[in-house]
């Protein structure tokens, strides 16, 4: 049986099996971190990330369970207090939407805004929640939010409004916990990965990538890794942020400024 790590530090990391949360938890283990990788469906996709994690020098383990549901969020804090006798930070990673235009107003129901505000605004708050007393007087959370919180726009009027409930969120559990836990959100705009070209398709998928780049300033849109750096900046203990919605999209949200004309 492999010696169980001691690190000097614990995160736990929502929806950690794809995407931005497995690409952080990545890079908290490279770091020494002890990493919980929660997940809801993807579990073989979750043991990899934890292979990843030990391989990196970390230690980590996954535990299955949607954190929607208070329990699951107050087991995955109990089971790190458990294992390593500690929490020092909170990634909430794990996400959902719907993929409707919002120019369809008749294809969205009441349904959809309650499934989908309870991963993305009612579980943030419930991790918050089961970590911050084990956090004490020291820790940080980030939350992963989006620019379609502040936009108004994206996948779906149920996935605007969560966002932006997150958003609030932020500054609301700044204020409160403040001093011993700080609590930032990163806000990406299009992210490269499975998760959009499953939701919109193929062909979709790579024209909207295409038209986000080219409107970008930067030119390019963000990976995982890219988000991932964000989120380990803003859990540093030496990050002196906290209730900051910091945008991390190439300048997307700013777009390209016409071009001069040379004309007066």
């Amino acid at each position: 049986m492999r010696p169980v790590n001691k690190p000097s530090s614990v995160a736990i990391v929502t929806g950690a099996g794809t995407g931005v949360g497995a690409a952080t938890a990545r890079m908290l283990a490279s770091q020494g971190y002890g990493v919980v990788i929660n997940y809801n469906r993807s579990a073989d996709l979750a043991e990899q990330v934890v292979k990843d994690c030990l391989e990196l020098g970390g230690d980590a383990f996954a535990l299955q369970g949607d954190v929607s549901d208070d329990a699951v969020c107050r087991n995955l804090a109990a089971q790190a207090v458990g294992r390593w006798g500690r929490i020092d930070a909170l990634v909430n990673s794990a996400g959902a939407t719907l993929f409707v235009p919002m120019s369809q107003l008749e294809d969205v129901q009441a349904a959809d805004f309650q499934k989908i505000f309870d991963i993305n605004a009612i579980a943030p708050f419930q991790m918050a929640r089961a970590v911050a007393t084990h956090m004490g007087n020291h820790g940080a959370i980030v939350n992963v939010s989006s620019v379609a919180g502040q936009l108004g726009t994206g996948s779906s009027f149920p996935y605007v409004l969560s966002k932006a409930a997150l958003n609030a969120l932020t500054v609301g559990l700044a204020r409160t916990l403040a001093p011993g836990i700080r609590v930032n959100a990163v806000l990406p705009g299009m992210i490269e990965g499975r998760w959009m070209r499953d939701g919109l398709g193929e062909e979709a998928y790579e024209r909207v990538k295409r038209q986000f780049a080219e409107n970008a300033l930067l030119g390019q849109i963000a990976t995982p890794e890219h988000i991932a750096k964000s989120v380990c900046w803003l859990l540093a203990p030496d990050c002196l942020m906290t209730g900051q919605l910091m945008v991390v999209d190439g300048g997307a949200t700013l777009g390209r400024p016409p071009a001069a004309t040379g004309k007066k």
